[in-house]
């Protein structure tokens, strides 16, 4: 057999498939090469271990920007949501980051007008009924028109910066659910918030309410290249994590 037959180049190739695969920056190629320290890389590494069933390669990235967040502000957990995933899988995760441990697995929506089961458009436009994707910060809660609710601050400029102006909240809703998905081939949409079952709204609400990390995810050339937060993560992108470039704004009653 000639040392460069098909087995024998698998063989070789494979591992170095794996070893590459591991290495969270080298990933999307359309992210900006940003090195992460290894602290950030080791906290990537055992998420994943703590959610198998999620893209590492996702976690990654959330890493990445919740690195760029305990700049400016310190995190109690990480939620992820990987809208490259249909709505009828359970595509978020909370993490609690001090045991490094999962605490949530859930359902959640998108945007009226973001796709179907799969969502395909995201957008910061005020009205779109679109999912936004990015990096938000937690910031309390109210009761609204939708219940028991949590306020989101996007820090993703372009992409999440009119989060509070849009009212968009984690809340509670009848329409996530494995009932309604089983009916209707996806769970109900939202007006771009990302709502979760109404039986756990609450106690994910109150283990996330303050000052922690939502990362939403969709494999976007834009926004993997230019996402503050996935980037050069500099003094204008510090000022949004902590609100010093805002002015005080009304507790948000829509969807």
């Amino acid at each position: 057999m000639s040392a460069f037959s098909p087995r024998t180049v698998v063989r070789r190739v494979f591992p170095l498939a794996l070893i590459l695969a591991a290495v969270p920056w080298a990933w999307p190629a359309t992210a900006r090469a940003e090195p992460v320290g290894p602290a950030a890389t080791e906290l990537a590494q055992a998420l994943s271990r703590a959610a198998p069933a999620a893209n590492p390669r996702v976690i990654a990235l959330a890493t990445r920007a919740l690195q760029c967040v305990q700049r400016a502000m310190p995190a109690r957990t990480l939620s992820v949501i990987d809208y490259s995933l249909p709505s009828t899988e359970q595509r978020l995760w909370v993490f609690d980051l001090q045991h490094r441990t999962l605490l949530f697995r859930e359902w959640v929506a998108h945007g009226r007008n973001s796709g179907g089961n799969v969502p395909e458009h995201f957008s910061n436009r005020p009205g779109s009924l679109m999912s936004s994707l990015g990096t938000f910060v937690t910031e309390g809660t109210y009761q609204g028109h939708n219940g028991y609710s949590l306020r989101l601050r996007g820090v993703d400029g372009p992409f999440n910066a009119n989060a509070q102006s849009r009212a968009i909240v984690i809340h509670g809703a009848s329409y996530v659910s494995p009932a309604f998905a089983r009916s209707q081939g996806r769970i109900g949409r939202s007006w771009g918030c990302p709502a979760v079952r109404s039986a756990v709204a609450r106690p994910l609400i109150d283990a996330i309410r303050e000052r922690s990390v939502v990362f939403a995810y969709y494999p976007d050339r834009q926004f993997l290249e230019h996402a503050p937060t996935l980037g050069s993560c500099d003094d204008s992108t510090a000022a949004a994590i902590t609100g010093a470039d805002r002015t005080a704004l009304p507790a948000p009653l829509g969807p």
